[in-house]
């Protein structure tokens, strides 16, 4: 995917009339640069590649509902409302236990909010099915990605309650803003079934806690329970984006350890739910 020039964030200072307040993180398809605006804590944030310019303008499209506030933007541009609490999804989910179970309730709210919002959507949003069109089109890649790619193929024909859908909720990504409460940043931007959007909550915060069989039955639970959703449906998802992700990380040519062992975790489940 070609993308976009990197753009000097002085120039967004300058006409935003910002004062720089961090040390600026640079990603592989952003920058995000902590600033200042009238002295209210803000993040600029410069997108670098095209997905990330849709996910700017999903955005916007919530207005702050459940997602962080645009404050401005202009074309892959976004000033938004930076969350200063001190709270942690990772680390509520790293303490273990009941702190997990709450981190996982507070994503399936968050998740709901978006999903919740009602307005004509972007025009841009990737459907499922395009989404998934790496793992449907993959040569073969053993039994594991041919598992994933035919219920892959079963569920994006029958897909279910479709929403816009952020595409990448997860730990990192609904952070603390004191009393506006769990706000979301960095979608993908896309359209189809609502389940889909939860599966990413069981793959992470990281593999140490993702990986662990008793604690991943544990969050399907939690989740199934937190979002009225059919476990087996929430578990093909799993499954499928597994699959998606390995053959993403074959094609980067790295070894896709993590998606494999979610996929065998998500199958031994399907396998016990029968």
């Amino acid at each position: 995917m070609a993308g976009i020039e990197p753009v000097d964030p002085a120039l967004w200072l300058a006409r935003w009339t910002l004062e720089a307040d961090g040390e600026p993180l640079k990603t592989r398809s952003s920058l995000l640069l902590p600033v200042r605006s009238a002295g209210v804590p803000a993040m600029l944030k410069i997108a670098h590649e095209p997905e990330e310019k849709r996910g700017g303008r999903l955005m916007a499209w919530w207005s702050g509902n459940g997602a962080a506030r645009v404050l401005a933007q202009d074309d892959g541009v976004l000033l938004l409302e930076r969350a200063t609490g001190s709270r942690s999804l990772a680390a509520m989910a790293r303490a273990g236990g009941d702190k997990d179970d709450e981190a996982t309730r507070i994503l399936c709210v968050a998740t709901r909010r978006l999903h919740d919002h009602r307005a004509p959507p972007p025009a841009d949003l990737v459907p499922l099915d395009v989404w998934f069109a790496p793992l449907l089109e993959a040569s073969d890649r053993g039994e594991l990605i041919a598992g994933a790619r035919t219920v892959a193929r079963d569920l994006l024909a029958n897909q279910r309650e479709p929403r816009v859908l952020h595409g990448d909720i997860h730990h990192e990504n609904v952070l603390d803003a004191g009393a506006r409460g769990w706000i979301a940043i960095d979608p993908k931007g896309l359209l189809g079934e609502r389940t889909f959007d939860y599966v990413n909550l069981l793959r992470n915060p990281d593999d140490e806690i993702a990986l662990r069989p008793d604690r991943f039955i544990r969050q399907v639970d939690v989740i199934v329970e937190m979002a009225s959703l059919d476990r087996t449906r929430l578990l093909q998802w799993t499954l499928a984006l597994a699959g998606l992700s390995a053959v993403w990380m074959m094609e980067d040519g790295a070894t896709p350890k993590r998606d494999l062992a979610i996929a065998q975790l998500t199958a031994a489940a399907l396998s016990g739910s029968r």
